[in-house]
């Protein structure tokens, strides 16, 4: 039997691979990572041409880096309940407490400047740990838990204080913040820098930092994956107090003392600072560095306007637009993230 080959007939080849499609380079993320840092730059430039003689100077810059370091250490502590999905309303009160108690215990009590901030730091704790008792353990929505513990600890700082300035602390406080200046700025920029990197690390690297967030983005899926919730919310909100406490100590040293009422005007730029630094460098996620961004966004519009020479009042209806648009920005991003996420 014998068989014949059609030579005619196409040969058996195999089709060729296709190529994998080309990554196109895609500028939409770059952009919204770092659209608060052009934006700053923006804002920088703009001053710079309408007050070229006052604004781009390096007077002005050392002035603003070092002038906010309170700003940015009480907006850092803020992302931490945040990012569990809790506010916390005290802090501000909570600085004001830390930085009273310091100078009331030295001035007027003639303690050692160390013993006096240990007493300030153990206040604010102790602050931290009411709020987690009345958030984790009774239940009671956090906005307003750290609003009324708030409210009490402003009225505990009032009594005090005998609702009168305190001033003329111990001079090494006011050496260690701003009497002591590196590159022309003061100390405590550095200290707030210094907090800014060990943040990022906690947020970006360690377990803690990935907890908060699977907290704060679903506290009964993170629950069910065995995590203790309860005692990571709690930890965030005494973290703030913690915080809140560094920010009071550099607070006294700034004003060589303490005040009872002007560290309540630290609230809304704080908030401020927080959400809008959720729109940058990790866009969707409270973090350090964009918080950083923020800040000194917000401050050098302000400080140009002021030198615009525009109405002190302007200041608050910045910081309350800038809150206003920086919450509904986050929030988009979020639910942008979430989305891709999904994808």
């Amino acid at each position: 039997m014998s068989v014949t080959i059609d030579k005619t007939a196409a040969p058996n080849t195999v089709a060729p691979e296709e190529a994998p499609p080309k990554r196109r380079l895609s500028l939409g993320p770059v952009f919204e990572k770092y659209a608060l840092v052009l934006a700053l730059v923006a804002v920088v430039v703009f001053f710079s041409v309408l007050r070229p003689e006052v604004y781009p100077t390096a007077n002005n810059l050392q002035n603003i880096l070092g002038s906010q370091a309170v700003l940015l250490i009480l907006a850092l502590g803020l992302i931490v309940p945040l990012t569990a999905g809790e506010f916390d309303l005290s802090a501000v009160s909570t600085m004001s407490l830390a930085a009273m108690t310091i100078a009331v215990l030295n001035v007027q009590h003639g303690w050692s400047l160390l013993p006096a901030i240990l007493v300030a730091i153990l206040a604010a704790v102790f602050v931290g740990l009411v709020n987690a008792l009345l958030v984790v353990r009774l239940q009671i929505d956090s906005f307003i838990a750290t609003l009324g513990s708030g409210t009490v600890v402003l009225g505990v700082v009032q009594w005090i204080s005998d609702s009168t300035s305190v001033t003329g602390i111990d001079s090494g406080l006011v050496d260690a913040t701003i009497g002591t200046r590196v590159f022309g700025v003061s100390l405590q920029f550095y200290y707030a820098l210094a907090l800014v990197l060990v943040t990022a690390v906690v947020f970006q690297y360690t377990p803690i930092g990935r907890r908060l967030l699977f907290v704060g983005r679903g506290a009964q899926v993170a629950r069910l994956s065995g995590l203790h919730v309860d005692r990571i919310r709690g930890g965030a909100l005494v973290t703030s107090a913690f915080v809140a406490a560094l920010a009071g100590i550099v607070y006294a040293g700034m004003l060589s003392g303490a005040d009872p009422s002007s560290g309540q005007s630290f609230m809304l730029p704080a908030f401020a600072a927080a959400f809008l630094g959720a729109t940058a460098i990790v866009p969707g996620r409270f973090n350090a560095f964009g918080t950083l961004v923020a800040v000194y966004f917000l401050v050098a519009g302000v400080v140009g306007l002021q030198m615009l020479g525009v109405a002190s009042f302007v200041q608050q209806l910045f910081y309350g637009g800038a809150l206003v648009i920086a919450v509904a920005l986050s929030g988009a991003v979020r639910r942008r993230t979430a989305s891709r996420g999904k994808r």
